[in-house]
């Protein structure tokens, strides 16, 4: 199939920009020839607007759609919101979370995400054990976000999550006191390392000819496991070449607990565990001592920003200009989707810096393209995607250049325009996933609400 591109954002000599006329010839999920200065043709898929790489989400926790706006009547904290998670978690089913799941990443698709980095924990029954074979399994749940995906259009990337415990200890301060999960929890825990790595490799194994899904790992925070059991995890990362993603120091609490604790701060947990380096991603990474700026950037450990729920969480806002500059590549994340919009994420990342600078500019657009596409790509394994060339595999973003938030923006800062709703079409491995604002799969809203009033009738006893 060929595509036929108004306008193109294409690596130059000068560093990425935009380019017109250029077709993109595809094959077998792969794009195969890129012709600049090409007259439409008719055998081609017309895009207008500018047409980007494939967008990458490098963090989601899909069931978390489900509470967008519920949580925000008598305020409150990160830590109460936490609670009313665990009571929606509690009500999923395989069934349910495929249903959720399905619209969940085609909202997405609508935006320009084509790969999306799932932070899996919900792995087993409410009461913690395994889902039988008559469920589907040990995997059933993670077999769910894979189906939904497919649905959607968009490649996964399970990062399948070691959560052994419920937080870390403070009646005795001083020492390294990790709690069991919680009755809410349970079902988010494997009992051992070991047993969440027989679950993942029998997963691995399932999934191995399957080209639109990678599995890799994920250490839920260091409040979920000890330094050991994150040794072990990021030893079976590296073992298996998977890219290897944890939660770290979203809230002070966090930082507090580590340093009652260890004495030192989460950063330097993990940076004593092995488990820093360049497979591995740091999400949210807001509250950083200078040290832990320097560590992430010295073993060049991606870092996954979420501004959208760091604002919605008053989680604070993250050093990324320091986090950058340190060596950390930066991708952005929609986490608990306040929004599902990749490109407003790669935005706030700059926002959220003139609030913390008073500077404009600290990152410019082409630095933004590369959040929302490159670097999210290779945060979630996927080094070849995020970039319109030979070998790269076929997805494209065509943003309209004709709305009323776009209408008279340069088309070389559309990163700090443009949205969602400005998507028109994206391909996918090659497929035309959404075409004139239209997903494939139909009426995306009425998915999302049909889904969501079913998970929450679920939860009403």
């Amino acid at each position: 199939m060929s595509f036929w591109c108004e306008r193109a954002w294409l690596a130059q000599p000068g560093g990425p920009g935009v380019v017109e006329s250029v077709r993109v010839e595809t094959a077998e999920g792969r794009i195969v020839g890129v012709e600049l200065g090409a007259a439409a043709s008719d055998g081609d898929v017309r895009l207008g607007g500018i047409v980007l790489p494939g967008l990458a989400n490098a963090h989601s926790h899909a069931f978390h759609r489900a509470l967008r706006g519920r949580t925000h009547a008598g305020g409150g904290s990160f830590w109460t919101w936490r609670a009313g998670m665990y009571a929606l978690a509690a009500a999923l089913t395989p069934e349910l979370y495929e249903r959720l799941a399905r619209a969940v990443y085609a909202e997405m698709a609508l935006g320009g995400t084509t790969a999306v980095g799932e932070f899996h924990y919900v792995h087993h029954r409410a009461d913690g054990t395994p889902h039988p074979a008559s469920e589907g399994g040990p995997n059933a749940m993670a077999e769910a976000l894979r189906s939904a995906a497919r649905d959607a259009g968009v490649h996964l990337t399970l990062l399948d999550t070691c959560y052994l415990h419920g937080g870390l200890g403070t009646e005795h301060p001083g020492t390294a006191q990790h709690e069991p999960l919680a009755p809410e929890q349970a079902r988010f825990g494997d009992g051992t390392v070991e047993a969440w790595a027989r679950r993942v490799d029998a997963l691995r194994a399932a999934w191995a000819d399957d080209d639109r899904v990678l599995v890799g790992a994920a250490a839920h925070s260091v409040r979920a496991v000890t330094p050991d059991e994150l040794r072990e995890v990021a030893g079976w990362a590296r073992r298996a070449g998977a890219p290897l993603h944890v939660h770290l120091s979203e809230q002070p609490g966090e930082n507090e607990a580590a340093l009652a604790a260890f004495g030192v701060t989460p950063t330097r947990l993990l940076h004593d565990a092995g488990a820093l380096g360049p497979g591995t991603t740091a999400i949210h990474a807001v509250h950083l001592t200078d040290d832990d700026v320097a560590l992430l950037g010295a073993s060049g450990t991606g870092v996954c920003l979420c501004p959208t729920t760091e604002r919605d969480l008053a989680d604070g806002l993250a050093p990324g200009l320091r986090l950058l500059r340190a060596g950390s590549p930066l991708s952005v994340g929609t986490d608990q989707h306040v929004g599902a919009d990749v490109l407003a994420e790669a935005r706030g990342v700059e926002e959220h810096e003139r609030l913390a600078t008073g500077r404009r500019g600290s990152f410019g657009p082409a630095t933004l393209v590369e959040m929302a596409t490159s670097a999210g790509h290779a945060a979630l394994g996927r080094p070849d995607g995020g970039r319109i060339a030979v070998g790269a595999p076929a997805d494209l973003v065509a943003v309209r250049l004709d709305t009323a938030r776009t209408a008279g923006t340069d088309p070389a800062q559309v990163a700090l325009v443009a949205g969602a709703t400005d998507v028109s079409d994206v391909v996918a491995g090659g497929e035309l996933v959404v075409r004139d604002g239209e997903h494939r799969a139909g009426d995306v809203a009425r998915m999302l609400s049909e889904a969501i009033d079913e998970l929450w009738t679920a939860t009403t006893p």
